[in-house]
């Protein structure tokens, strides 16, 4: 039997205008390589960088909305290592006086959280791609020709967080990611997209043997190569590196357990080693043994003083921290009524959620006496029209809340419509995505396309005893007992009249019709 142990270190691009010790643009989504750069970022000889504060103050902004600690001073130190994305031949980070001390998140203790600058992205040549290099005998999985390097990411400010080694499960671990990611967009300082590089996970997992039968720690170390840290026994760390998808994640971490397990009953030790994660084979690759703070001969960056953090607006700073999702979460199933799993999928997105909201306070405000029977089926309503329709038409569209032309007030006078019983639910679909093209009220919408429904017995009784005639079997089948029948015969009224008849009249009428 293994005990499992998981850390996470996780890293965040953030959001900021410019980059972290230069005036260069911060810009994710620039797609011409080596723009945005300067002798700075480039790390040409007696280049000075200069701190982006505001990259400071959303580290800050983290450590309160996580209850770590803000010790009263901080530092940068240069972590020494040569590789071709890093220009400098060193990185800019914090070693020993990061920003944020400990602090908490799904049960997870934090151990810090520090501030450091993103390296340059490299690329690689595809020789499966290159016909000409298949025919001189270059094979799948061969090393590439040449590498390419993008210094436009050199230098964006980067967050990274590190976890006790307090996760005991894959599920765990994606929790906890998961709920960081929403925090960070909530506190929107960062976007966190796994997709673009902007949120990049690395797990730190051993496996610990339970069975020994005996409670000499020698022993234990001795057989499985486990180490002591604070009186706790881990099994030997190995490190995988820049997961870029929640389930790579979960998928390496599965691997690594198998992979480690098998090694571990046949009497072999675990080496510990930084591995990569294949995602088309689906395993972890050895990359390089794993390196120790002392290997990167950390010291004090020269060319940037202490940060003394009292010297920030502190209070201003909380006082700019929203509602968490963990407390929005619970309110939204409190206020609304919502179940847990709708509260989630409004949470997932801070805009959503507002948009949420902003029409409910509307609906309250100008329902005419509506407002008091919002509670309990008429709030799902809200909720299934915002998530299925309005979502789905943002979706075919590709487009984002800040450019949807339908507004809280107009999306809350269209459920004022349904909910009176002005407007059939096949015409309020039509007069929404009307709305999402145009952004005009609903209401102009209705007068200007003449869309509004028909209540009047004696303008929907003709067209309905055609229906009658039209549809014997139908209602041959109804007087059988099958209501499906009467279904089929609204449902050809409504197509009749357009989509205008009101459901429950019709409903009414026919039956008198028919009886």
């Amino acid at each position: 039997m293994y005990e499992l142990t998981i850390g996470l270190e996780i890293h965040t691009e953030l959001k900021t205008k410019t980059k972290m010790f230069c005036g260069c643009l911060n810009d994710p989504e620039e797609k011409h390589p080596n723009v945005n750069i300067c002798h700075v970022c480039m790390g040409h000889p007696g280049t000075l960088p200069t701190i982006n504060k505001k990259a400071v103050e959303a580290v800050l902004k983290l450590g309160m909305a996580l209850n770590g600690k803000l010790p009263e001073t901080s530092k940068f130190d240069r972590k020494n290592y040569f590789y071709p994305d890093l220009p400098k031949g060193y990185q800019i980070s914090q070693f020993d006086k990061p920003l944020v001390i400990g602090g908490e998140l799904n049960g997870v203790r934090i151990t810090r959280v520090h501030l450091e600058e993103d390296t340059a992205r490299l690329t690689h040549d595809d020789n499966n791609n290159d016909d000409d290099k298949k025919n001189k005998g270059h094979s799948h999985g061969q090393k590439s020709l040449y590498s390419l390097v993008d210094f436009n990411r050199a230098g964006v400010p980067l967050m990274e967080l590190v976890t006790e080694p307090d996760i005991k499960s894959g599920e765990e671990a994606i929790k906890f990611a998961k709920e960081l990611q929403l925090i960070l967009r909530h506190l929107e300082i960062s976007n966190a997209d796994m997709e673009k590089g902007q949120m990049r996970v690395e797990v730190n997992i051993s496996l610990m043997r339970t069975n020994f039968g005996t409670n000499n720690t020698n022993e234990i170390r001795e057989i499985s190569g486990q180490i002591s840290e604070n009186s706790r026994v881990f099994g030997t760390k190995v490190e995988i590196k820049n997961l870029n998808s929640f389930r790579s994640v979960e998928e390496s971490i599965k691997y690594e357990i198998e992979r480690q397990s098998e090694l571990l009953e046949k009497g072999e030790k675990i080496v510990q080693e930084t591995r990569g994660w294949d995602d088309v084979k689906k395993r972890t690759v050895s990359q390089r043994l794993k390196e120790e703070s002392h290997d990167y001969r950390y010291f004090p960056e020269p060319d940037l003083p202490p940060m003394n953090l009292k010297e920030f607006d502190l209070e201003t700073l909380k006082v700019e921290i929203p509602e968490l999702p963990v407390a929005k979460r619970k309110r939204f199933m409190k206020e609304y009524g919502l179940s847990e799993s709708q509260a989630e999928a409004l949470i997932e997105d801070r805009n959503l959620a507002k948009f949420f909201e902003e029409s409910v306070s509307e609906f309250d405000a100008d329902s005419g006496g509506l407002g008091a029977n919002l509670r309990g089926e008429n709030i799902q309503l809200f909720f299934n029209y915002l998530t299925s329709d309005i979502k789905g038409l943002m979706s075919e569209q590709k487009i984002a809340f800040s450019e949807l032309k339908i507004t809280p007030e107009n999306f809350a006078d269209l459920l004022v419509l349904i909910i009176k019983g002005d407007l059939s639910s096949r015409l309020a679909k039509d007069i929404l995505k009307e709305m999402y093209l145009t952004g005009l009220d609903p209401n102009k919408i209705i007068e200007e396309k003449g869309l509004k429904q028909i209540s009047g017995e004696n303008e929907l009784k003709p067209a309905l005893e055609e229906i009658v005639k039209e549809n014997p079997e139908a209602v041959s089948n109804y007087k059988k007992g099958k209501e499906t029948a009467l279904q089929f015969l609204i449902g050809q009224a409504m197509a009749k009249l357009k989509g205008k008849g009101n459901p429950e009249i019709l409903k009414k009428i026919l039956k008198e019709i028919i009886d």
